[in-house]
């Protein structure tokens, strides 16, 4: 594929703590990452977001998923979306405060690709986002 057609990487961010989500953003944008984010501060909205068929079809996304929602686990949405044809290749970070090493596994074996434990310490939490926004600026993602 020639690079004139590659869209750019949305990125979806499912965070319900306004604070972490803002400092996510922050940081992402402070590593010199401009794709566009869209924040959901719940499971519904987001997956409603995800499988609508203009989503689907606008190319490729980066979906950075906390486990702990209102009204639904990050395990349901991750496990919802490997099971979804044009969503399973989304590369999914998750961004939680769960550090426990079962569910840690549990979100690599349902197909996760990167697992950041989000540090209570504000200055470890936004050196971990900042490497992540490298991350993101050099990573390439395979359209659907």
């Amino acid at each position: 594929m020639s690079t004139s057609n590659q869209r750019p990487v949305v990125i979806v961010m499912i965070e319900d703590d306004e604070g972490h989500a803002r400092l996510i953003e922050k940081n992402v944008r402070r590593a010199g990452v401009n794709n566009e984010i869209r924040h959901f501060a719940d499971g519904t909205s987001a997956l409603q977001f995800l499988r609508s068929s203009e989503t689907t079809a606008n190319g490729p996304l980066l979906i950075l998923l906390d486990l702990n929602l209102p009204d639904m686990t990050g395990i349901d949405i991750l496990t919802i979306l490997k099971h979804h044809d044009r969503l399973k290749r989304a590369p999914v970070i998750v961004l939680t405060t769960t550090d426990d090493k079962v569910e840690i596994q549990r979100c690599y074996d349902l197909g996760c690709n990167v697992y950041i434990t989000k540090p209570v310490d504000y200055d470890t939490f936004a050196t971990a986002i900042r490497q992540l926004g490298l991350f993101l600026s050099v990573m390439q993602v395979p359209d659907a």
